[in-house]
């Protein structure tokens, strides 16, 4: 049993096996390995989504999670997941995170989740900098990394249409997005006083990897999925 294998009961996950093998896996990877510095942590989870991860982090232990979600018709599909003390851990802010983040500067949280937004974004560092200003023990990104050896940011197009994508909205076009190099967020964090760890996803055996290729991809692609944890060095 995964842990979101109760999503089947929701309409919007209805006979999506592979989405939901996909939230299983990179639960195990991104969730499960942290439940010690998540047992009684104040959470924050940036561009939280529908609120999947603010209910599995509060699940894995976290005393309460803060969810930051720019789209309000997104935030309020978290009203759809389970009643009970998991989900009264959970509270939601409905907004920009460049936005948010300055009102929460005097406040303090134990551990930042930044899961999958970093490359749908262009201020990366100075995302980065507002959160080390919440004083984090743990940082955990989980993000597309450009595959590129130097640290660069290589940038991108696509569409803010889509649900999963940016926000923001281009004149013309697709909207630019920026994506990191792995040396790139490696040198971020370090400038910012954190270490870098990153996740072993080669340890994910085969049968488990449904929906999963993004981890996986090999040149000449130019991406690749990858979780890092980043904490006070």
């Amino acid at each position: 049993m995964g842990f979101f294998d109760f999503l089947d009961d929701l309409p919007r996950y209805a006979e999506k096996k592979l989405a939901i093998n996909r939230l299983n896996t990179r639960h195990d990877l991104i969730v499960t390995p942290f439940a010690e510095e998540l047992s009684d942590a104040r959470v924050l989870d940036l561009a939280a989504h529908d609120g999947r991860w603010s209910y599995a982090l509060a699940a894995a232990g976290a005393r309460e999670v803060v969810g930051v979600e720019a789209r309000a018709d997104m935030a309020a599909q978290f009203a759809d997941y389970p009643e009970g003390a998991v989900k009264q851990r959970v509270s939601q802010i409905v907004g920009d995170m460049y936005d948010v983040l300055p009102t929460l500067r005097d406040q303090t949280f134990d551990v930042v989740a930044v899961y999958g937004v970093f490359y749908h974004v262009m201020d990366h560092y100075r995302l980065l900098r507002m959160i080390r200003d919440l004083s984090p023990r743990l940082v955990i990104v989980d993000s597309e990394f450009a595959l590129a050896p130097e640290p660069v940011i290589r940038i991108a197009r696509e569409d803010p249409e889509v649900h999963l994508n940016t926000i923001e909205r281009a004149e013309s076009g697709g909207s630019p997005i920026g994506v990191p190099s792995f040396s790139a967020m490696e040198l971020m964090a370090e400038s910012l006083g954190w270490s870098t760890e990153w996740t072993d996803w080669q340890r994910v055996p085969r049968r488990k990897r449904g929906g999963l290729k993004s981890y996986y991809r090999e040149p000449p692609a130019w991406k690749r999925r990858g979780t890092c944890a980043l904490r006070p060095a």
